[in-house]
């Protein structure tokens, strides 16, 4: 019996161990394609105005804000769509020049990751329009 364990639990780590090595290698690729998706970068320094046009954006866009820190430069909000919970937390940081200000989203469909370019694409486009607007006075 005891042999039978020990055999079942080598079969079990040699089975595991080569899927998740496959995973990793495949998944780095699609990582490096999401956060690319999900970045993009703002001509402007005042990541105060940014992080005040990701807010109203995301507003626009029917999301409840949960959580903002303008210090830090995070937003983290939630919209129910049909019960089910999407959530997206931005982050915003200066670029290392500081002539521009890098924002990142990451959108949740019930906890899994949105992977939809889509769904970033909106968002930004809409977060582009507002700071267009802020930067020209428009009210």
């Amino acid at each position: 019996m005891k042999s039978l364990k020990i055999t079942f639990f080598a079969a079990f780590l040699a089975v595991t161990g080569c899927a998740t090595h496959d995973t990793r290698i495949l998944g780095a690729d699609n990582q490096v394609e999401l956060r690319n998706m999900q970045t993009r970068s703002f001509d402007t320094s005042d990541k105060t105005v940014v992080v005040r046009n990701v807010i109203s954006t995301l507003q626009d866009l029917s999301f409840v804000i949960d959580k903002a820190d303008t210090d830090l430069g995070t937003v983290s909000a939630t919209r129910l769509v049909s019960g089910n919970r999407v959530r997206m937390t931005v982050i915003t940081r200066s670029s290392s020049s500081g002539k521009s200000t890098i924002v990142r989203a990451n959108a949740q469909y019930n906890l899994k990751p949105i992977e939809n370019p889509k769904i970033y694409q909106d968002f930004f486009s809409s977060l582009s329009k507002s700071l267009f607007l802020s930067a020209n006075a428009v009210e």
